[in-house]
């Protein structure tokens, strides 16, 4: 009897280590957009770019834009205080993707297909973020670990 407890605890632990790593894994390709794009926040062809968009004090709010990305990109994938971080990418996506994408401005089929696309993209990335801001950074990070 002593015998099977250690093969289900064995088990378990095996089981714990692979859904932990799902997680990481997880965070991590959630985070990797925000970590690649906020650091475009800092160029001027996308300072330009926001400006033509009519993103106000563009030369102000883009690379803060890139600041919010970055911080909360890395505290996700970090686990570190994730469920601020994940605040931090919801700050960044509800103006961005209202000012970014408004495809039902764009006359265009083509193009308001496309902003189209891009707006629901980014919904879906606010619903990841709101998640992550509820039920945190999950097993194998650093919140997961300061909390032992």
């Amino acid at each position: 009897m002593a015998t099977n407890s250690i093969a289900i605890s064995k088990d378990v632990e095996a089981i714990s280590f692979w859904q932990g790593a799902e997680v990481v894994l997880g965070r991590f390709f959630f985070a990797l957009i925000f970590l690649l794009a906020g650091a475009n926040h800092f160029s001027k062809q996308t300072i330009a770019f926001s400006a033509s968009q009519g993103v106000p004090l563009a030369s102000i709010a883009v690379p803060l834009s890139g600041v919010l990305a970055i911080a909360g990109g890395l505290s996700i994938l970090l686990g570190y205080r994730a469920k601020l971080g994940a605040w931090l990418i919801v700050l960044f996506l509800i103006p961005v993707t209202l000012m970014m994408h408004k495809f039902w401005t764009v006359t265009d089929p083509m193009m308001a297909q496309i902003q189209m696309i891009l707006f629901m993209k980014n919904v879906s990335m606010l619903g990841g973020a709101l998640l992550i801001s509820h039920f945190g950074a999950g097993p194998l990070s650093l919140d997961a670990r300061r909390s032992r």
